[in-house]
């Protein structure tokens, strides 16, 4: 049709065979405006240039199969299912890629997908007045320019009226009374803009399908066993389908659960809700509708309080009892599953009486019982400890447990065993021999808060524990009407955590450097050390490493450079992880310290033996000047006996011994002379023998200037006259003379003499001289 069209508008147009014969190029239909999704035609001169042509749109190519020649001088492009909202369509020369000619084609649509909901003004007045609203769908975005209009036409009058206008996509307008809400109504939308105008296909709607209700008033009631949830609808005439929902706030989410229910004519909502959690907040709305009727709003909601449900209490009463005073009294500490602050008009009551008495003894609820722990104290013998729940002074709950007296012998389980996976303490035992009804374990993170829980197997898990914390489990088994001795565990961890902060010191040598470490760290659940990785390395690179075992906390690092900076770190690796310490720089020396600790050490005892020796020899020095050498000046003269006379006898002691100075061997008048029985042992080879030893006093001879006058001079009779006369008041020396008794003569000769027979021997003068010590003559 729109190719005739064009054509027609050709032949009618004498100025487009002008332009032709002007070699200009042309498109029929300009800026055409087409339905969204539809097709069209084209028309273009194909005569205005020679060769071969092509198009493009939105300047990409489109395939040559699209355009064709009509006669000699025109041709059609042909645009199939058009989807853009705007398209630029050219054709060019393909010699020389000029534009030849083009056309601007913008799509339209008309509206869609109709939907309509007739509900009340007033959601809370059923006689408010009724509203109609409209929605719809359209390609085409919504401006200014395009205009849409609302058609309604019923079953007892069909002829569409308009009743609604909008620039949007939905339209709502106040249904008057003159249309009757019982027939079936028809809607028809229309578009319309400057350059092209739209209609959708008619949607037919029955009331009462798109009828919505107003929302339903809610009542809730809550009893010990059930929730009652009433409401109030509209349309009461007619059956309806309705939706409640509760919902309770739970780690600052919500939990909510739907109800569905089914409502017959000329009936109410009624529902019980019997799922709930005792003590809480439920949060209560619902919602009807007719059917193929869209859902009325929400109620209003309504949040209630749930009430203690007796099912629901399970006290799980346990209890730990200390040891013993020296009264013989003992501290239980009772603990029972908390009953929510949130239950009104509850509270729970601990007694305590001898086992076997049906008489309980006093409350200590006033006392020292909370809301889920109570510490009483009972005597040596076996006790029952009773809990009583209670709400509005009515019993809910009654639960009791046995407390061993002290020494009473009961089994107990064995060889418990416990480990750790990812946070949770894997507990494990051995059953006693007797039967058992369960089992209780309890832990506890430093004894201060306690958590149990009853097994019925030998094993169990522990859960919801703190993060790397130590606990102490405890199995306890529980018979028909008593409990076991309970047996504890080794201290467990939750999980073991990284190993400690590692701090560590560096001694720097020339070519060396000792590392050594410590591992501190503040939890208790510190993972074991599996080995310790030293990484060092220049500034240059490159990085070494080497690993020690974990029991290890030392490493010497070998071969490095003098004069260097190295940085070096360890690194602690458990099976829970890694711990690196802090870089740590230092500098190699030039020089081993070592060398001059050696040398200083090497060099002070040196120092030290040069002052000890120096030390002797002054000592030696001093003492060498304080023995007196002896002045011939101021000494005396003895006799020397003959040579003839000296057989037999022992020579002069003091110069018969080579080994001995001849310093030495000069006697002062303070020394004393070897004992006579020594020297008589040593002078007598035959000691059987008697023998007399005559000794001659040496004369007594006056001190002369000259000596050979001394050696002529007469010796003195006495001994005692020779000694005043050889002691000189102020000499320099001192004196040297014979000894005055027999024993000091016989030291320096003796003579064997027969008793028999006494033998005079002549005095022989011998004169001392310096010259004998400084030339060291010998006897």
């Amino acid at each position: 049709m729109s190719l005739f069209l064009a054509l027609f508008v050709l032949a009618a147009n004498p100025s487009i065979c002008k332009g032709q014969r002007e070699n200009t190029c042309n498109v029929v239909l300009k800026d055409q405006y087409i339905e969204w999704g539809s097709d069209t035609d084209i028309v273009y001169l194909s005569s205005c240039v020679p060769g071969k042509i092509f198009w493009t749109l939105n300047n990409r190519r489109v395939e040559e199969s699209q355009w064709r020649s009509v006669n000699s001088t025109h041709a059609v492009f042909s645009l199939r299912n058009f989807t853009h909202h705007s398209a630029i369509l050219e054709w060019h020369s393909a010699d020389s890629h000029q534009v030849l000619g083009g056309t601007t084609v913008t799509a339209y649509s008309k509206p869609g997908k109709i939907s309509c909901i007739l509900y009340r003004k007033n959601q809370s007045d059923e006689r408010s007045a009724n509203l109609f609203n409209c929605s719809w769908e359209d390609q085409m975005k919504p401006s200014a320019q395009i205009h849409y209009a609302v058609l309604l036409a019923t079953s007892s009058n069909t002829f569409p009226r308009e009743v609604c206008k909008s620039n949007s996509k939905y339209c709502i307008w106040t249904i008057s009374d003159r249309i009757s809400l019982l027939d079936n109504v028809t809607v028809t939308v229309r578009s319309k803009a400057a350059a092209w105008e739209a209609a959708s296909d008619p949607r037919a709607f029955f009331p009462d399908h798109i009828r919505k209700m107003i929302r339903p008033k809610l009542t809730v009631t809550p009893f010990p066993d059930h929730v009652l949830v009433k409401w109030l609808r509209a349309s009461f005439s007619k059956a309806c389908h309705c939706e409640v929902s509760y919902s309770k706030a739970v780690d600052g989410g919500c939990l909510t659960e739907l109800r569905p229910n089914t409502i017959p004519e000329r009936i109410h909502g009624r529902m019980l809700i019997e799922e709930w959690d005792s003590c809480s907040n439920y949060t209560f709305s619902v919602r009807c509708a007719l059917h193929e009727a869209p859902w009325s709003d929400w109620s209003e909601k309504k949040t209630v309080l749930t009430q203690l449900k007796k099912k629901d209490v399970k006290p799980l009463l346990w209890r730990k009892v200390s040891e013993p005073n020296e009264n013989g009294i003992r501290k239980v500490h009772a603990m029972w599953t908390e009953i929510p602050s949130t239950c009104r008009d509850t509270f729970t009551s601990i007694k305590t009486a001898p086992d076997g008495e049906r008489t309980l003894g006093v409350d200590y609820k006033e006392a020292s019982c909370g809301r889920s722990t109570c510490d009483v104290y009972v005597k040596r013998g076996a006790h029952r400890i009773v809990l009583a729940v209670l709400q509005n002074e009515t019993m809910l709950v009654e639960d009791s447990v046995y407390v061993p007296a002290i020494g009473e012998s009961l089994p107990g389980v064995s060889d418990i065993q416990t480990s750790t996976l990812e946070g949770v303490i894997l507990v494990s035992w051995k059953a006693p021999i007797v039967p058992v009804t369960g089992y209780m374990i309890d832990w506890t993170r430093g004894g201060n808060q306690y958590s149990w829980k009853e097994s019925q197997h030998t094993n169990t898990t522990l859960s919801g524990l703190l993060d790397k914390q130590p606990y102490d489990v405890t199995v306890t088994p529980l018979f028909v009407d008593k409990t076991g001795h309970g047996a504890p565990a080794l201290q467990t961890c939750s999980r073991e955590g990284d190993p400690g902060n590692v701090a560590i010191q560096v001694q720097a040598k020339d070519k060396s450097a000792a590392v050594s470490w410590t591992v501190s760290s503040r939890e208790v659940c510190s993972g074991v050390v599996l080995n310790y990785t030293v990484y060092y390395s220049t500034q240059e690179g490159p990085q070494l490493n080497i690993t020690v075992a974990g029991k290890e906390q030392f490493i010497s690092l070998k071969d490095l450079h003098r004069e260097t900076q190295y940085s070096v770190h360890v690194e602690a690796a458990a099976l829970t992880g890694n711990t690196k310490s802090r870089e740590t720089v230092f500098y190699t020396k030039r020089f081993d310290p070592e060398l001059f600790t050696a040398v200083g050490v090497s060099g002070s005892i040196g120092v030290l033996l040069v002052l000890l020796l120096g030390l002797c020899a002054a000592v030696g020095w001093k003492k060498f000047k304080k023995k007196p050498v002896p002045n011939p000046a101021l000494s005396s003269v003895g006799f020397w006996p003959a040579a003839s006379q000296t057989e037999g006898s022992c020579p002069l002691q003091p110069f018969c011994n080579p080994s001995e100075s001849l310093c030495d061997r000069v006697y002062t008048g303070e020394a004393l002379c070897p004992s006579a029985s020594s020297l008589a042992a040593r002078c007598d080879s035959n000691p059987a023998g008697d023998r007399t030893e005559e000794f001659v006093d040496p004369p007594t001879v006056t001190a002369p200037a000259d000596p050979v006058k001394s050696a002529k001079a007469q010796h003195l009779s006495a001994p005692d006259d020779s000694m005043d006369l050889l002691l000189p008041e102020n000499g320099q020396y001192r004196r040297q003379t014979w000894v005055e008794s027999s024993a000091l003569s016989s030291s320096r000769q003796c003579k064997r003499v027969s008793v028999k027979q006494t033998v005079k021997i002549a005095p022989v003068t011998v004169y001392v001289t310096l010259d004998m010590f400084e030339q060291g003559h010998d006897c």
